[in-house]
């Protein structure tokens, strides 16, 4: 409605011409609701209680004579309260636009009276306390005015001399060497994990090198392998024909020899001892056939000559027995000579050699002499008892060993 007003949250209605009063106000204060004012005998105005913000630059002198310049921002707004509202709306109603300017200049003077009482090492380090006396210095004097300040801060402070440059100087240059010497150590620590990671890096591809070589070189190695597999096994399977052959070359060579051996050898052997005992037997028999006729032409002249000395003593002293007996004496070498030969042709087999020839020889001959023994002794008694003076050895001469 025309004659209906509702201020916004952040202001408030200031109504005049009411004869209604709040708090020995001359006017009505309404905030947060609405109120109808009556045209021509009230007039309603507006008081904004938003934020405002004043920017304060001032120059200030310490307690040690240097100047500095200062900038510092204050916050504030009228207060929410009536009494508040009431004094802001007295002061500032009609210049609104110039509360920061005022509020300003309040606080450039606080804050030029605070620094006076302060060393550059305390604004520097106590900024908040330097905020916070100003803010308490400026109390009664925002309360007056109706303002509440909710934030104080000093932004910035410059040195025209250099002072604060100079008290930082040592500071700057220990944190500026401090600085280096962390960087050195940055860089120092960075090279080495460079060097490290470089190290690690050349090592890895190193190790996929050779795994790579490894890997290609077994395939390498798999398809020289696989290309090889038939000749190989050709070649194995040829080895083994081979060797199976080699194996049956030998099996039948042994048959061979044995057969040779069973076939050859051993019948050629037996041959061979038969021909040798046959040449043996032949030449014992051809020696035993040559000493037999030689010893029997021994014997017959050494029986002749004994005959023809019987012979001849017989008939000296006329002896006819003995004569007669002699007649037998000259047929005794015929019949040695006749045996002789008849154990010449026979086929005999002498088992104990030449010993076993001279046992026949001496047994023939021991038997020719037994009969001429005989015959000797019959002449010697018929001479001695003729005579009675001849006498004839009855002992026969010992035989000579046949020859060996």
């Amino acid at each position: 409605m025309f004659f209906w007003h509702v201020p916004a949250p952040n202001e408030a209605l200031l109504i005049s011409g009411s004869k209604r009063q709040s708090q020995d106000t001359q006017f009505r204060i309404v905030t947060g609701h609405g109120t109808f004012v009556l045209p021509v005998k009230q007039k309603a105005r507006i008081l904004s209680l938003a934020l405002r913000e004043s920017e304060i630059v001032e120059e200030c002198i310490t307690s040690q004579g240097i100047r500095l310049n200062v900038r510092a921002v204050a916050v504030f707004k009228v207060g929410d309260d009536p009494v508040s509202i009431a004094n802001a709306a007295r002061r500032f109603l009609a210049e609104q636009n110039r509360v920061e300017e005022l509020v300003g200049r309040v606080f450039a003077g606080h804050l030029r009276s605070i620094i006076g009482g302060l060393t550059v090492e305390q604004i520097i380090r106590e900024r908040d306390r330097v905020a916070q006396e100003i803010k308490d210095g400026s109390h009664g004097e925002m309360e007056k005015l109706g303002l509440v300040v909710d934030a104080l801060q000093i932004q910035e402070i410059e040195d025209a001399t250099n002072y604060i440059n100079n008290l930082a100087a040592p500071h700057a240059a220990a944190v500026a060497s401090q600085a280096r010497i962390a960087q050195a150590k940055a860089d120092q620590e960075a090279t080495e994990r460079e060097q490290e990671a470089m190290a690690l890096k050349a090592q890895y591809e190193r190790d996929v090198q050779i795994k790579t070589a490894g890997f290609m070189s077994e395939t390498e190695q798999a398809k020289a392998q696989a290309a090889q597999a038939g000749p190989l096994a050709a070649a194995k399977a040829s080895q083994d024909v081979i060797a199976e052959q080699t194996r049956l070359a030998e099996r039948q060579a042994e048959l061979a020899a044995q057969r040779l051996e069973a076939e050859v050898r051993r019948p050629a052997d037996a041959e061979a001892y038969r021909q040798r005992t046959i040449a043996e037997a032949s030449r014992d028999q051809a020696k035993f056939a040559a000493d037999g006729a030689a010893y029997t032409e021994r014997v017959t002249a050494e029986a002749q000559a004994e005959a023809n000395k019987a012979r001849a003593d017989s008939l000296r002293q006329g002896n006819q027995e003995l004569i007669a007996a002699m007649r037998v004496i000259d047929a005794l070498p015929a019949l040695v000579q006749a045996a002789a030969r008849g154990l010449a042709g026979s086929n005999l087999t002498i088992l104990n050699g030449t010993e076993g020839v001279n046992e026949v020889l001496t047994g023939l001959v021991g038997q020719g002499f037994s009969i001429l023994d005989v015959l000797k002794k019959g002449i010697g008694t018929g001479i001695a008892s003729t005579n009675g003076t001849a006498a004839v050895s009855a002992a026969p001469a010992p035989a000579p060993a046949p020859p060996r």
